[in-house]
């Protein structure tokens, strides 16, 4: 099997994960409209609660606990936005000073989990399964499930947002917030389910990530933001078909390179894609209405 299929396998687990993640950034972004620095350490706190329920307390099966960790990181967000950013939000007219809030946030988060479980690297109890070969690819069955869930995530945010009454509340407050509110739609609420989803897609990405990478630490996150960040902007900022399409490609690209030059420069990759991007389409592959 030649490298480049092997690395086409890894490139398309790496935009699994990314997808996961890029989605719920891009689903927070479209509501709030501001950003959220502390993402990689919600990753890498829903990373965490899995850890405790299965290899720390409960022992519970991988793919339980990564359910249970999700909705309990789900929840830790509309908690943190409830008391915390959302009253910023709303005293503040500017994104700015929420901005400042999310990055003392991603510090304050950061060193609680270091308090917490230290700095020693992690391990989940994840069944050791053999790799399988896939046409030209060769990939085990815990990166099978990963994509899998990717996929279903995808078909599923896809569902909701053309189908169902949820969805297009959600995308009319990301067009207009204040014609949504007008219209009787009740923004608050949707806020809430919105940060429920992101926080809920934060935890399932933090711990597909560090089952991908066969480990897991408290700085795992952060380090993997500026990658999402790259997917988010590329696809187009509060796009989540953007999200989509532009972690893929970043994926792809990521992985697909380290077959050719160094494997420390290959997240550099995605920079270097990010940059010709912006230069030649400043509003992403797929723009947010009213962006272009």
């Amino acid at each position: 099997m030649s490298l480049f299929w092997l690395s086409v396998g890894f490139g398309l687990v790496t935009a699994s994960v990314l997808t996961i993640a890029a989605i719920g950034l891009s689903l927070q972004f479209g509501i709030t409209n501001y950003v959220n620095f502390a993402y990689g350490d919600f990753m890498a706190l829903g990373a965490f609660f899995t850890y405790v329920l299965n290899n720390q307390l409960l022992h519970l099966n991988i793919w339980i606990a990564l359910t249970l960790g999700s909705l309990a990181m789900g929840v830790f967000a509309v908690t943190v936005n409830h008391f915390l950013l959302a009253p910023f939000a709303r005293r503040f007219p500017t994104t700015h000073y929420v901005l400042i809030v999310t990055f003392g946030l991603s510090l304050i988060m950061l060193n609680v989990i270091y308090s917490i479980w230290g700095a020693d690297v992690r391990f989940y109890a994840v069944p050791i399964t053999v790799a399988m070969h896939i046409g030209p690819l060769l990939l085990t069955k815990n990166q099978l499930i990963v994509m899998g869930i990717a996929a279903a995530l995808m078909l599923g945010v896809h569902t909701m947002l053309r189908t169902t009454r949820l969805g297009k509340s959600m995308r009319a407050m990301s067009d207009n917030t204040a014609l949504a509110m007008t219209s009787g739609i009740d923004t608050r609420l949707i806020t809430t389910i919105t940060w429920f989803l992101s926080g809920a897609m934060a935890g399932l990405a933090g711990t597909v990530l560090a089952i991908d990478e066969g480990n897991l630490t408290p700085a795992s996150g952060e380090l993997f933001l500026f990658v999402i960040f790259a997917a988010v902007i590329l696809g187009g900022i509060g796009s989540i078909y953007g999200a989509m399409a532009g972690a893929i490609l970043i994926g792809l690209a990521t992985e697909i390179s380290a077959a050719f030059i160094n494997p420390a420069y290959k997240l550099d990759v995605a920079f270097v894609a990010l940059i010709v991007a912006l230069l030649i389409r400043p509003s992403g592959l797929i723009a947010r209405p009213g962006t272009t």
